[in-house]
Formats: C-alpha cells, sequence, structure tokens
C-alpha cells in the first residue's frame, strides 16, 4: 500500500502473463492511497513539480527488492545472450551492450 504524503506520483503495476500483460495505472495525488497487489511488478515516478512524499507498508518486514533490469542483464553467472535475444527480440549486440550498464547488486 503506498499513501502520498506531498507531491504527486505516476503510478502503476503489471498483471501476470495469465491475466494478459495488462498495466494499470493512476496519478496520485496528496491524500491519495493506492494497493500494489504482491509479487507484481510495479513502479512509482515524482510527475510533479516538487519533492514527492510518500508512506509504503509492506507485507512483511523483511520482503525484499528485485531491480529488474540488474537481475535480468547482470546475473550472476550471466543469462545465456541466446536466451535475452530471443525474450526481448533483439540482436546479440544490443544484449551485449545492456550487460555492461548494469551493475550486480542493488547496493551501487
Amino acid at each position: 500500500i503506498l499513501i502520498v504524503v506531498e507531491g504527486t506520483l505516476y503510478v502503476g503495476f503489471v498483471t501476470s502473463n495469465q491475466d494478459g500483460n495488462r498495466l494499470f495505472t493512476k496519478v496520485l495525488n496528496k491524500g491519495d492511497v493506492f494497493v500494489f497487489p504482491i509479487g507484481l511488478i510495479h513502479f512509482q515516478l515524482n510527475v510533479g513539480y516538487g519533492n514527492a512524499v510518500a508512506i509504503a507498508a509492506l507485507s512483511s518486514q523483511n520482503p525484499g527488492t528485485i531491480t529488474i533490469a540488474n537481475a535480468l542483464f547482470k546475473a550472476n553467472p550471466s543469462i545465456s545472450p541466446e536466451v535475452l535475444t530471443k525474450a526481448f527480440q533483439v540482436d546479440k549486440t544490443i544484449i551485449d551492450y545492456l550487460q555492461k550498464q548494469f551493475w550486480s547488486d542493488n547496493n551501487n
């Protein structure tokens, strides 16, 4: 759950494959609340003219975080470029470039 304390946020989530990977979005203003379903890819983006402040409540005291691009392009050991080129339907040179752009942990 996300509660906007100050500012304006554009938020959304993508449903799972069996639901057609549908995107749900909303622009939230001060006082608005949004619920993200557990385990789905989601995002928040400040679209206001100043700072945004929000309070998030999670389903666990240690829910973990996965940065999707890092998990895909900087896995250890690396995901085969053949797998990634087929998944993203791009040339191997693009995958090679992307794999050089990301860090291998979420602390950098």
